[in-house]
C-alpha cells in the first residue's frame, strides 16, 4: 500500500499546508482514510489509480454493514473525506478520471440544532458558581462559549491577549478565519474574576504559557477537559436533557435570532461561511413562533380545539365501525 500512503501523505500535507485546515480536521481526515486504506487491502487495491467507481461505490455499504456499523452521517463524513482525496489525486495526476464523481453519500434526516432555553442556560451557568479557582475558571469558560457562540475548540485555543479591552474577543475559526466576537457584561464580568482570582495560581504550577483557560496543572485545557467541566455543570444543574459544548453554541444562535438578531449578524457571529447553514437555526425559531402563536392567538386557539373535538369524532367513528 505504499503508493496510497504516500499519495495520502500527499494530500494532508496539501490540506494542512495550502488550505490552512485545523489540526483536528487533518487528524479527521487521517482516521477516515485510514478506515478506507482497509477496505481497499481487503479488496486487494494497493494504488489509487487501481480504485474503480465500483470499489467507492460499494465502500458506504461496507461502512454500514461491517461488525461496528457506522450511522449515516459518519459515512457521509467519510466519504466526504474520500471524495476530497481523489479529487486531489486526479488533479495531481496520482490517479485519471475522478471515480468518486457519481458515488452519492447517503441521505440524512433533517435534524435541526438542540438548543436549550434561556432558562436552562442560566441554570447551566448558575451551577458553575463558587470562589474556588476551578469553579472561577469554568464560569468564565462556559459565560464564553454562550456569550460568544464559539466552538470548543475556538474556546480552548484562545490565549489571554486575544481578549481585547475585556469588550470582544478575538476567535480563530475554521480555515484560520479570525472574527471578532463582542463578550457582554456578564462574559466580561467572569474573564475578569477568573483572570484575577485564578489563572495566576494555574500559572504557577506549569511551564510560562499564553494560553486563556488552564487547568489544576498549568497546562491549557483540552478541548475533552471543556467537555467533562460543562457535563458537571450540567448534571449539578440537574436539566435533565444533555449538554454538550455544541449546545451553548445552538443556544447562543437561536436565542440571537429569538430576539430579533438578523440572521446575517449571527451568521459573522458564528463564523459560518454561508448563511444558509445559519438560516437552520431560523426553523427552530419558526418552531417556537408557532407553538406560541397556538398557545396565545384566539382564533388559533379555536382552531386547535376544533381539530381535537373532529379528532375525537373520528376516533369514535372508526371504533363504531
Amino acid at each position: 500500500m505504499k503508493a496510497f500512503d504516500d499519495g495520502v501523505a500527499r494530500f494532508l500535507r496539501h490540506v494542512t499546508v495550502e488550505r490552512g485546515l485545523s489540526p483536528n480536521t487533518v487528524a479527521a481526515y487521517r482516521r477516515d482514510l485510514a478506515l478506507y486504506r482497509a477496505f481497499l487491502e481487503g479488496r486487494g487495491v494497493q494504488d489509487p489509480a487501481g480504485v474503480s467507481s465500483a470499489d467507492v461505490a460499494e465502500f458506504p455499504t461496507h461502512l454500514a454493514t461491517r461488525e461496528k456499523p457506522l450511522g449515516p452521517s459518519s459515512v457521509a463524513r467519510v466519504l466526504s473525506a474520500v471524495k476530497s482525496f481523489h479529487r486531489f489525486a486526479a488533479e495531481e495526476g496520482l490517479t485519471g478520471d475522478d471515480v468518486t464523481t457519481t458515488t452519492r453519500p447517503p441521505k440524512l434526516p433533517s435534524r435541526l440544532p438542540k438548543a436549550i432555553t434561556v432558562t436552562q442556560v442560566e441554570a447551566l451557568l448558575a451551577a458553575t458558581d463558587g470562589d474556588e479557582p476551578t469553579r472561577l475558571r469554568d464560569k468564565a469558560l462556559l459565560e464564553l462559549l454562550y456569550a460568544t457562540g464559539a466552538r470548543v475548540t475556538e474556546a480552548v485555543s484562545l490565549n489571554v491577549d486575544d481578549v481585547i479591552d475585556h469588550d470582544v474577543v478575538r476567535l480563530l475559526g475554521k480555515g484560520n478565519k479570525q472574527r471578532i466576537v463582542p463578550l457582554g457584561s456578564f462574559a466580561r464580568r467572569a474573564l475578569d474574576d477568573y483572570l484575577v482570582r485564578a489563572r495566576p495560581s494555574f500559572s504557577g504550577r506549569g511551564s510560562a504559557t499564553p494560553a486563556l483557560f488552564l487547568g489544576v496543572r498549568g497546562n491549557r485545557v483540552s478541548r475533552q477537559n471543556a467537555w467533562l467541566i460543562i457535563q458537571a455543570a450540567a448534571e449539578r444543574a440537574q436539566l435533565g436533557v444533555e449538554v454538550s459544548p455544541h449546545t451553548l453554541r445552538h443556544s447562543f444562535a437561536t436565542h440571537l435570532l429569538e430576539g430579533g438578531a438578523d440572521v446575517r449578524v449571527v451568521q459573522e457571529l458564528l463564523g459560518h461561511s454561508s448563511v444558509a447553514t445559519t438560516q437552520i437555526y431560523t426553523l427552530v425559531t419558526a418552531d417556537a413562533l408557532r407553538d406560541a402563536y397556538a398557545t396565545a392567538h384566539p382564533r388559533a386557539r379555536w382552531r386547535v380545539g376544533e381539530r381535537e373535538s373532529r379528532d375525537r369524532d373520528a376516533a369514535r367513528a372508526a371504533s363504531t365501525d
